[in-house]
């Protein structure tokens, strides 16, 4: 079976060594987590640093895969994305925080309101 091109943003060609990647990916990943195991006498600066190192190689593995790529490229689409939001201002922020809190604690009210009054009325019929 060819593989057919994905296109997304940018023209990326899927690679026929992407499954060697990915599993080049996960062998680092389970050398990190046994590693880990089995140097667990070792000072733990020393294996957090090899377990780092494996994760950072393994993750320059993985972007160099098609699906890697389409990462990147949809991350800086979202940036873009990000950098075109119109945030609110700190007035509008701190009201609509305001009427949340305000809203949270009525209804909390009246749960609370409605549990007495069922609790109440349980223990009439009970007794």
């Amino acid at each position: 079976m060819k593989p057919s091109p994905v296109k997304h943003g940018a023209e990326v060609q899927q690679s026929r060594h992407d499954g060697l990647k990915w599993a080049a990916v996960v062998a680092l990943l389970v050398v990190a987590v046994v590693g880990n195991t089995y140097f667990a006498d070792l000072a733990l600066l020393y294996r957090v640093l090899g377990v780092v190192v494996l994760c950072i190689v393994a993750g320059a593995i993985a972007l160099v895969t098609t699906k890697g790529r389409n990462l990147v490229i949809l991350a800086q689409e979202a940036k873009k994305e990000i950098q075109r939001v119109v945030w609110p201002t700190r007035p509008e922020t701190v009201q609509t925080t305001a009427i949340v809190l305000a809203a949270v604690f009525i209804v909390g009210l009246a749960l609370w309101l409605i549990d007495t009054l069922l609790s109440w009325a349980m223990s009439g019929v009970i007794g």
